[in-house]
Formats: C-alpha cells, sequence, structure tokens
C-alpha cells in the first residue's frame, strides 16, 4: 500500500510540474516598427489585452524592430506558420493586388473615413481576398498619413521630385505613384532606410510621422514636405492555417482583443501626429507645406491603371471614394 500511495503521489506531482509546459503556447508577433512607434504602441496593446484574457492558454510576445524579419519576410513567414502575428502595411499590396487601392493617392480623407471604408470594403471585399492567399485578418489598425522628407531641397509640388533618389515601402504602386510624380523611387526593407539616408545612397523617403521619428530620420534629412499623399492602414494579420489549429477560445479571445485595440490605436495615432511634429521641428528639420492639389492633378494616371489593371480596382476605388463624401 505505501509503494502504490507513493506511485500516485508521483503520478500527481508529474501532471503539476508537466501542466504549465503543455498548456501555455507561445504566440510570436513579429513588426518592423522602432521603440517608440505606432506599431510598437499597438502591438503593446493587443499583447497586453490578450494576454489578460488568455489565462495562461497562450501568451502573445512582441519582436519589434525587424527582429523576425522585413515586412517581405514576415508575410512568408505567417503563410509557414513560424510567426504568429504581424502588422503588414503597404506590404499587403504585394501579396494581394486589390490592397493597392490604399496606395492611391489622397484616397483616404481621415480616420473617420478609413473606419467607413473598413465596414464597407475591407471586411466584405478585401478580407476574403486576403484569406484565399493564406492570411486572416484580425483587425485593422494604422500605419497612418504619409510625408516626405528629403536632404537636397522642399518638396511643394511634383516636379521638385524629379530624378530624385527616394525609398519606397515594398509595394509595386508606391513605386508607380512616385515615377508618375518624376522621382527615382527604390523598394527598401524599413531597416535598411536610416544608412541608406546617411551614406546618401537615397536622396529621401516617405513615410507617417510615427515611423519617421522613431527610426530617427530626423537624425540624417533636412527637410520634412507635409505631403499627405497616401493614408495606409495596417492590418493585425495571422497565417489561416496556423490560426485555425488554435484551440477556439483562443482564436475568440485573439480576435476580441484585435479589434478592441483599433479605438486605442487612433487615438495614439492622433496623439503621436501632434506631438511628433514638434519633436521633428525641435531637431532641426525645416518643415513645409505641400501643393497637395499638384500632386493630386498628378496622380490621375496611377487611378487609371490600377482600375485596367487589378479586377475590380475601378470599382473598389470608386466605393471608398463614395464612403467619404460630404465628410
Amino acid at each position: 500500500m505505501p509503494n502504490r500511495r507513493r506511485s500516485l503521489l508521483a503520478a500527481a506531482l508529474a501532471a503539476f510540474v508537466a501542466l504549465p509546459a503543455a498548456a501555455q503556447v507561445e504566440l510570436k508577433l513579429g513588426h518592423v516598427g522602432g521603440p517608440g512607434s505606432l506599431f510598437e504602441l499597438s502591438a503593446n496593446e493587443f499583447a497586453r489585452r490578450a494576454n489578460e484574457k488568455l489565462g495562461g492558454k497562450a501568451k502573445v510576445v512582441v519582436f519589434g524592430s525587424s527582429q523576425l524579419g522585413g515586412d517581405r519576410e514576415l508575410m512568408q513567414k505567417l503563410r509557414l506558420g513560424t510567426v504568429d502575428f504581424a502588422i503588414p502595411s503597404t506590404v499587403m499590396s504585394s501579396e494581394v493586388d486589390a490592397f493597392g487601392m490604399f496606395e492611391m493617392p489622397y484616397l483616404v480623407k481621415n480616420r473617420e473615413h478609413m473606419k467607413k471604408i473598413e465596414a464597407g470594403v475591407v471586411w466584405p471585399a478585401l478580407a476574403p481576398l486576403a484569406e484565399a492567399k493564406g492570411y486572416k485578418l484580425l483587425a485593422v489598425w494604422e500605419n497612418g498619413f504619409r510625408h516626405i522628407t528629403t536632404n537636397t531641397k522642399p518638396i511643394v509640388k511634383p516636379a521638385d521630385l524629379g530624378a530624385m533618389k527616394l525609398r519606397v515601402p515594398q509595394g509595386k504602386w508606391r513605386v508607380k505613384m512616385f515615377q508618375a510624380y518624376g522621382a527615382n523611387p527604390s523598394p527598401m526593407a524599413l531597416s535598411e532606410v536610416f544608412v541608406a539616408l546617411q551614406t546618401g545612397v537615397m536622396d529621401g523617403q516617405e513615410n507617417p510621422l510615427t515611423q519617421i521619428y522613431s527610426s530617427k530620420f530626423q537624425e540624417v534629412q533636412k527637410y520634412l514636405s507635409m505631403t499627405g499623399h497616401v493614408y495606409t492602414p495596417a492590418f493585425l494579420a495571422t497565417g489561416a492555417r496556423r490560426f485555425g489549429t488554435l484551440p477556439p477560445d483562443v482564436q475568440a479571445v485573439l480576435a476580441q482583443a484585435a479589434k478592441d485595440t483599433q479605438p486605442y490605436v487612433y487615438e495614439q495615432a492622433a496623439k503621436l501626429d501632434n506631438d511628433l511634429l514638434d519633436k521633428i521641428k525641435a531637431a532641426g528639420v525645416k518643415v513645409n507645406e505641400a501643393d497637395k492639389d499638384a500632386f493630386i492633378a498628378a496622380s490621375k494616371g496611377v487611378y487609371d491603371e490600377f482600375a485596367k489593371e487589378v479586377p475590380d480596382g475601378g470599382k473598389l476605388v470608386e466605393q471608398a471614394i463614395s464612403l467619404g463624401k460630404g465628410m
């Protein structure tokens, strides 16, 4: 009898020790944002909300600053299931053609307009296209309104970009847009841009203020031109196959936490828009307003090409524009 009791006790202790290791799954979230960026704030808030509700069943762990790879690598790792979440923005247009609608200049007026596009276009039309390519969208977050920084001169009109070596993210429509404006755009991973600007490999780049400041571009650029040429949403994305292997209750917590994080993202984005402009000016960067009407006039060809090349591209753009009327 004592031997049997000892055996039962040993089995119980073994089960107790093994349970936490077996129960908790680490879910990796990779993004390209630097310290203090909107991506970092968004990812950390999502992880906090999710981990509070997961109760030890799983844990979201965040890896920023391209630690798990650049945008292209992260998208590949989502499909392979070696990374659980990423925050793609422009790169979505390279994965699913229809997402190129968000590369159309001056399409999105403001965050309220984006909310209407999210409800009317993203979930019914774009999310299923992403899922067909192996990606599941959990939420629409933000990258932001993009502006141009340069080392050569301020940008007021498209002609000022003539032959300028400009870094752009990895999405073909951004390349086409800046070619239409007369620049010489080159796609490049965000993690490589600082050195490219510092060494003169690139004359300038374009990004939201949060990426400009958190990437320290104000240390290697002289001018910031407030073009606001594109508003880029960001998406909390996961691999559809990998996500489907998680227990249903874990999936539900993650999906809800992702959506619940959006108001925080928009609130922080608006705050950063104001705070970071002052900080960039304080760093010695000269800030100017661009002639947006001139940029809009130079953008027609990009819209026309998108409508011809992408199935239902013109229809999606028209729907998005109609949702912003009167705003």
